[in-house]
């Protein structure tokens, strides 16, 4: 291996990071941009708006790079500066392995537990809940949203809960938990269908 072997790996490994980092906040940067008060396409307006401005700024850095081809030199030292910096943290050992995903019937306990005997949940009120518990440190209200839908968990984005003056996105409790029998009565009716 050549002296200049460990500095390229670590440029290379560091240029990947920096490239994820400002993927990652442009992404989170344009998720903020959806209105949890709104629904349909409204909500997302700002979210395409941003994309918008995002692309814009690519077009006009492009348009000037190519006006003054010499600024070339100071955004590559920047980013070579930012890609040795990135790489010089150790990647973590390959031994640990990635948390486990949570377990769907644990969230919809969780999330019964924050409705109490009402019908349904505000995302922010079960946001906190889970939060008591330990769970979701840091998660924001989008967070949790797009957590439950991964899950499969649908979210209503017009929620009225008790105590609360205007509805919200929430968690209503007939998706979370199953109509009782529900397999007793399929059973049911296909014997006397026969």
């Amino acid at each position: 291996m050549s002296r200049l072997a460990r500095p390229a790996g670590r440029i290379a490994s560091g240029s990947a990071t920096v490239a994820r980092r400002l993927a990652a906040g442009a992404a989170a940067w344009v998720r903020r941009g959806r209105r949890d008060d709104l629904t349909g396409m409204k909500a997302t307006l700002g979210c395409w708006l941003r994309l918008a401005l995002l692309a814009l700024g690519g077009y006009l850095l492009w348009r000037l790079v190519r006006a003054f081809p010499n600024l070339l030199w100071p955004l590559t030292a920047g980013w070579l500066i930012a890609s040795w910096r990135a790489g010089k943290k150790a990647p973590a050992p390959a031994t640990d392995e990635a948390p486990p995903a949570p377990d769907v019937d644990a969230v919809r306990t969780l999330l019964l537990e924050a409705m109490g005997e009402a019908d349904a949940v505000h995302l922010r009120t079960a946001l906190a809940h889970l939060q008591e518990k330990g769970h979701g440190k840091g998660w924001k209200v989008a967070d949790l949203r797009a957590r439950l839908e991964a899950l499969g968990i649908p979210t209503d984005p017009k929620v009225k809960a008790p105590g609360s003056k205007s509805p919200t996105r929430g968690v209503r409790r007939s998706v979370l938990a199953p109509p009782p029998d529900a397999g007793r009565e399929a059973s049911t009716t296909s014997s006397t269908a026969a």
